[in-house]
């Protein structure tokens, strides 16, 4: 059976299943039902420093975006970080260690840019027992307008320096959490790395409006009759998550660093997404917000049933395995040829396939065939852009198949050519020209 255990920069948990900085994890009680569960870990939510605490809405805080099933594809939250006395949560904190020593218990932090706040609060939460910290630098609302949050991930440099001075006053492990709302997020990794953080995360929320009421023309969530623009997360974010995840693993100045994957993480298949691509464990928040703790009871036995049946022994064993197929295009194979083909068995004759095909692509697949309701590829016409594939209700009812070498592709007449090839050196690129000549 595969051994799901984590060890994550000296931070050990049964599984590489952690709830992420959230409601979720506001408070003990929350905390001990997710470990219950089944839970490897929690990022407690983000404790700011001491006096008056912060003040949330009290009103809507979450807008929504669902599919056509009302099934939820992305969630848009306001909320800021907890609202609850410090001593309070450090106190929570604490017992829950003590309770549950064999789970990862991380402590996030947002507090001014300022030394001596950072001095301040380290040896406090220090004192709970506490595996680790993650630095909140992500949060693009609300606190970000406070000069927090987003407002230090967006500059390389407050990040290597309060990095630095998180590294100089804790022996805990940091953990720097990596705000999305950046143009390159190589940057700010490479700055963390240079102020000797241990690890980062990612991604924090997307900054987002989700929509708009039509009748009182106010954002959604509307508190009071406005709107403001929130963290947009849930498993719309995804792609946006393991691409800059797999950018930061495969970039020469960060490769080696660890990182925590988060950003759409729901169901095993996501998380073992993540860890191919680079990440160590994956933290979730809106799939337990939408069905409860115990999802991660399938998480845990889909990613330990899928491991065995790959014969992957331990999380070692696939953490990073798709970061060298993951390229920039221009290093794409551009003699690789595949088209689209149409199982006529499985197929419903729907007519998805031809529509999408026909008004928006290459007008490569038939609709009616000597007078018969018939969709088939026309192979002289198709250049096996898999947009049929996507768009066809039925699973493997269309497949694309590659092309051997010597094969004559009917589109251009020629046969597909053995050598590989890329754009660095094709004839019509003007760079490989100018190199040329």
């Amino acid at each position: 059976m595969a051994d799901l255990r984590n060890n994550f920069v000296g931070i050990k948990s049964p599984n590489p299943f952690w709830l992420a900085s959230a409601p979720p994890t506001d408070k003990a009680y929350n905390v001990e039902r997710a470990f219950k569960a089944g839970w490897g870990g929690v990022v407690w939510k983000t404790l700011g420093e001491e006096g008056p605490p912060v003040v949330n809405v009290n009103g809507p805080r979450y807008g929504a975006i669902w599919g056509a099933d009302r099934r939820l594809l992305g969630l848009n939250n306001i909320e800021l970080i907890t609202d609850r006395p410090l001593q309070v949560n450090l106190q929570e904190m604490k017992q829950v260690k003590m309770n549950w020593p064999d789970r990862a218990l991380i402590a996030s932090i947002m507090v001014p840019c300022e030394e001596a706040s950072w001095k301040a609060i380290l040896p406090l939460v220090e004192e709970t027992g506490a595996d680790g910290i993650e630095l909140n630098f992500g949060c693009p609302h609300g606190m970000s307008e406070r000069g927090m949050g987003s407002a230090v991930g967006q500059v390389p440099e407050y990040i290597e320096m309060v990095v630095r001075w998180c590294k100089q006053y804790t022996r805990m492990p940091v953990i720097t959490k990596l705000t999305p709302n950046i143009t390159d997020v190589r940057k700010p990794a490479r700055a963390a790395k240079a102020g000797g953080t241990d690890a980062v995360s990612l991604i924090n929320t997307i900054n987002s409006i989700v929509s708009v009421d039509l009748d009182s023309f106010a954002p959604q969530p509307t508190v009071g009759g406005k709107g403001s623009h929130g963290g947009y997360c849930g498993p719309a974010v995804k792609p946006i998550a393991l691409n800059m995840v797999a950018e930061i693993a495969r970039d020469p100045e960060t490769y080696g660093l660890p990182i925590s994957g988060i950003g759409g993480v729901t169901t095993w298949r996501d998380a073992a997404e993540f860890m191919t691509l680079g990440a160590g464990n994956v933290q979730v928040c809106t799939a337990a917000m939408t069905y409860g703790f115990k999802i991660v009871e399938e998480m845990i036995t889909g990613l330990s049933d899928w491991m065995d049946s790959k014969g992957h022994r331990t999380l070692e064993d696939i953490t990073g395995r798709a970061v060298p197929n993951v390229t920039d295009w221009q290093y794409l194979n551009l003699n690789y040829v595949a088209k689209a083909h149409i199982d006529q068995d499985a197929c419903i004759k729907c007519g998805r396939c031809h529509i999408a095909c026909e008004d928006t692509s290459h007008q490569a697949i038939t609709s009616i065939v000597d007078g018969v309701r018939h969709f088939e590829v026309m192979e002289d016409e198709c250049v096996g852009c898999n947009l049929c594939v996507n768009v066809c209700p039925v699973e493997n009812c269309i497949t694309m198949v590659g092309l051997e070498a010597g094969v004559v592709d009917q589109r251009t007449g020629k046969p597909v050519d053995p050598n590989y090839a890329n754009w660095t050196t094709h004839p019509n690129n003007p760079m490989a020209r100018q190199a040329a000549e």
